[in-house]
């Protein structure tokens, strides 16, 4: 069986861990590789969207980040328990047409007890932004320790 450490129960600094974590891996813009953190029967919502399953997460997220151009994504621990955390995040890209915009969401997310998740719940907006309002200046990948989280970028 898969083990995806930390596993729950959840304290502060390894609920912080688990969010860190998922946003590495969103930040790879690596569809196989961040569809290996969900059960193989995970459930999604985004936005209005069901997913089902390993397989509809890594078409979900192709389709996404086909979509969705040089995407950098912060996320940020709201609340956690045992098993379940809550993060807010933001994220910038653009669209085929040089068109920017930062997505603001909250997500809910709910793990087996081998640091799988099961279950994921999305809500998201986007606000068209300017290109000189780009808060997210990295090279693709990783976000790098010393650039502001969400709370120091005033998000």
């Amino acid at each position: 069986m898969t083990i995806r450490p930390p596993v729950p129960p959840f304290n502060e600094a390894t609920a912080r861990e688990k969010v860190r974590l998922a946003e590495d891996a969103w930040n790879s813009r690596d569809p196989q590789r961040v569809s290996l953190v969900y059960t193989p029967d995970t459930q999604w919502r985004n936005r209005c969207e069901q997913v089902s399953g390993r397989e509809e997460v890594v078409a979900f997220l192709t389709r996404k980040w086909q979509q969705e151009l040089d995407y950098r994504l912060i996320k940020a621990l709201w609340a956690f328990t045992d098993n379940r955390i809550a993060v807010r995040f933001a994220y910038e890209w653009h669209d085929d047409s040089a068109n920017w915009f930062r997505s603001y969401g909250n997500e809910n997310w709910e793990f087996t007890p081998q640091g799988l998740m099961v279950r994921r719940f999305a809500c998201i907006n986007d606000m068209p932004i300017s290109a000189g309002e780009r808060l997210f200046h990295w090279p693709q990948g990783r976000r790098p320790d010393d650039h502001p989280g969400l709370d120091e970028l005033g998000l």
